[in-house]
């Protein structure tokens, strides 16, 4: 794929995707509930489909009607063995959640993936679940994993880690074990299961201890089927604000985006920076917020960020630094260490590609430093992905302002945002795909 530079801005009222964490849990939760849920607006990524196909293999009948995915769910014990391993491709939160809930099931599972999901830690998961009783096979803590499943025994779990992949693997084991189970999440992150499991009706208690999270299961009550729609993806809507505030002449609207408090780090952000981003008709639908989000070009100015944003947005970092790029003055986002074990190392990659753009930028520990080029030639023209979704993305918008940026392997796009060349393209935006 080849980004060119844009003349005209980026306008028009555009239409972004279905949230493509609650995309996965709107498969993953109605699978292991009672009844027949009707899903809207859900994602269909690559990443998606893996979860969906996922649980096909684990018997559970899903079909696609009208647009709309039918799921037939029989309770938590419901699952069936898979006849084959379950390749879950690039996807990590299918890995993270699926371990979770099938470490509790009454049959054993092997998952595996590509080459950059083999390559993810997996005992960030597997740890916690064995304080649980649950049992594993596997030489270095990286998919291929087998999952014995059985019986698990209800715990206390202390979750350092900020991850919310990690917290809802242990969610799900938690509430198909019998008896009384609390995790302590020390960095609180996204909430979307914890939302979607009350709204279920799931045994749940959440409560707050200072900067902690308390969430008290208890487990083996089944769940009740309800329809679900999915807010559009504040993730995949990041690429165009950041699109609109770097470009002259550009305005943009977008409805229906979800803007949950665990995850709006990017629009507080932004808006430190000095974005012109208003937010208007708030709704709260099954505990999640949503908002029309209007923007305009703005003059930015960098800004300084410490680590307790990170939790907040850690999947935005790579588009956020394209708009420190932009800035007036220089960057500092601190603690992004969870960045180095993403789809790739995020960290280097951006740092590399803004290097390649001819921006000065740096890494110092886990701190990332952006200092702005008044006048941007491209050291490489060639943009490196690593196969990362959100790499390829942040580099198609630098690309809207520097031009003729060749962004590798690019179809990794379609792990989040498959139609992100037409949405964007539509809308004002200016790359081919290589001939």
């Amino acid at each position: 794929m080849i980004s060119n530079k844009i003349t005209s801005g980026i306008n028009g009222n555009i239409k972004i995707p279905g949230d493509k964490s609650i995309s996965h849990r709107s498969i993953i939760i109605p699978s292991i509930s009672i009844g027949i849920s009707e899903i809207n607006n859900i994602l269909m990524s690559q990443d998606v489909i893996h979860t969906l196909e996922a649980f096909k293999s684990l018997g559970v009948k899903i079909v696609n009607e009208n647009n709309k995915i039918i799921i037939h769910g029989h309770g938590l014990d419901s699952l069936k063995k898979s006849p084959k391993n379950i390749y879950l491709g690039n996807s990590g939160t299918s890995a993270r959640l699926l371990t979770g809930l099938l470490a509790s099931q009454s049959f054993n599972t092997t998952i595996e993936g590509d080459k950059s999901l083999s390559s993810r830690p997996m005992n960030r998961i597997t740890k916690p679940l064995e304080l649980m009783g649950a049992s594993f096979e596997n030489s270095n803590g990286t998919l291929p994993l087998k999952i014995i499943g059985k019986k698990l025994k209800s715990k206390k779990l202390v979750i350092e880690i900020p991850s919310a992949q990690i917290k809802s693997g242990l969610l799900l084991a938690a509430i198909n074990t019998k008896g009384h189970s609390t995790i302590v999440e020390k960095n609180i992150t996204r909430n979307h299961s914890e939302n979607m499991l009350e709204s279920f009706g799931a045994d749940i208690q959440i409560n707050k201890n200072g900067d902690d999270s308390i969430i008290d299961i208890n487990g083996k009550k089944e769940l009740i089927s309800k329809n679900i729609d999915v807010p559009s993806d504040l993730s995949s809507a990041a690429f165009f604000i950041v699109a609109t505030l770097i470009n002259k002449g550009s305005k943009i609207s977008m409805k229906n985006i979800n803007i949950n408090k665990t995850r709006d780090g990017i629009l507080i952000a932004l808006k430190k920076m000095g974005a012109k981003i208003n937010i208007n008709n708030k709704k709260n639908v099954a505990g999640e917020v949503t908002a029309d989000i209007d923007v305009e070009h703005s003059d930015l100015n960098g800004c300084e960020l410490d680590s307790r944003i990170a939790k907040l947005m850690i999947d935005e970092y790579p588009i956020l630094s394209i708009a420190a790029a932009f800035a007036n003055t220089p960057s500092i986002f601190r603690g992004l260490g969870e960045l180095k074990v993403k789809e790739s190392d995020r960290l280097d990659l951006i740092r590399s590609n803004l290097i390649r753009c001819g921006c000065e930028c740096k890494v110092i520990n886990d701190d990332l430093i952006i200092k702005p080029s008044r006048s941007y030639k491209p050291i490489n023209h060639n943009i490196r992905t690593d196969y990362d979704h959100r790499i390829a993305m942040a580099f198609v918008i630098m690309g809207s302002k520097i031009g003729n940026l060749e962004i590798e392997d690019s179809k990794c796009i379609n792990t989040s945002f498959p139609n992100f060349a037409e949405i964007y393209n539509k809308a004002g935006g200016n790359f081919k795909w290589k001939l």
